[in-house]
């Protein structure tokens, strides 16, 4: 079993995971949200980033000490520990943020100090509106950048292009930085589907390219430790370390870089 999907850790596990492995007690966990507008989600408390989680994204609890949360993400399994300010109640979500980026405000009002930044993705309960703004349970947002539940964007390329330039940063899920696999996944949840947290638990999306026949706009590209995402036939979308940020190469120019700089070829292809 991969550590990365157990929600087990040596103090607890969930009550469903008794009799395949041996944990001090088991629980039934507990549903909580996460309130903060970008939390880490790390390997150990205080430990290395792992993944990050984002306002809004639901989580179950399995085990709290010394101000320490092990939790398993709700939109992927991933799990890891948050500091406990992080969480809040179990919060039933009506909307996400479809924009890039957007700001909470404490008032719905254009000229006044923002409280948050909040990256696409993040998902909010609105209350009601308020002029141009969205009334949530943790301020306001303009209401243009907000969409219901379902009302997904159409094409993910379009949606992962709304992130060239954006900063490389190692777990990433956010504008403020991302990786190969936070990019893919970034862009696949906002059309609607189910995505995997890193790049080697990716290569089960969707069903595998076994022809030589071009690759075709968001069709996934993998090699040992990366993924990108083809734009055409001949141009692809990645963040990657080579240029520390979120780029467009030329699909062959990049596995003939990569290769030469060690990351070896293409391992896969898929179609989600």
């Amino acid at each position: 079993m991969d550590p990365r999907l157990i929600p087990a850790n040596g103090r607890a596990a969930l009550e469903s995971l008794r009799g395949a492995v041996g944990a001090p007690r088991f629980t039934q966990g507990e549903p909580a949200t996460m309130i903060a507008p970008l939390t880490d989600l790390c390997t150990a408390p205080s430990g290395p980033r792992d993944r990050q989680l984002l306002m809004g994204d639901a989580v179950t609890v399995i085990d709290r000490h010394q101000g320490w949360a092990f939790v398993q993400s709700g939109k992927d399994g991933h799990c890891g520990y948050v500091p406990e300010p992080a969480l809040g109640t179990a919060e039933a979500a009506t909307h996400w943020v479809a924009a890039p980026a957007t700001h909470l405000y404490p008032e719905p009002k254009l000229k006044i100090r923002e409280t948050a930044a909040l990256t696409m993705g993040a998902r909010l309960a609105v209350l009601g509106e308020e002029g141009n703004y969205s009334r949530t349970t943790r301020g306001y947002v303009p209401t243009l950048h907000l969409r219901t539940l379902g009302n997904w964007h159409a094409d993910p390329v379009a949606v992962a292009q709304t992130f060239l330039g954006v900063p490389y940063l190692w777990g990433g899920n956010s504008r403020a930085g991302l990786d190969c696999s936070g990019l893919v996944q970034a862009a696949l949840h906002a059309t609607g589907k189910d995505c995997p947290s890193d790049s080697d638990l990716q290569q089960d999306i969707g069903k595998a390219i076994v022809d030589k026949s071009p690759l075709k706009r968001g069709d996934l590209i993998f090699w040992k430790g990366h993924v990108a995402m083809a734009m055409n036939a001949d141009f692809m979308i990645h963040a990657t370390a080579a240029f520390m940020a979120v780029v467009v190469e030329n699909t062959k120019t990049a596995i003939a870089r990569i290769t030469k700089a060690g990351g070896g070829p293409v391992t896969q292809r898929r179609r989600p």
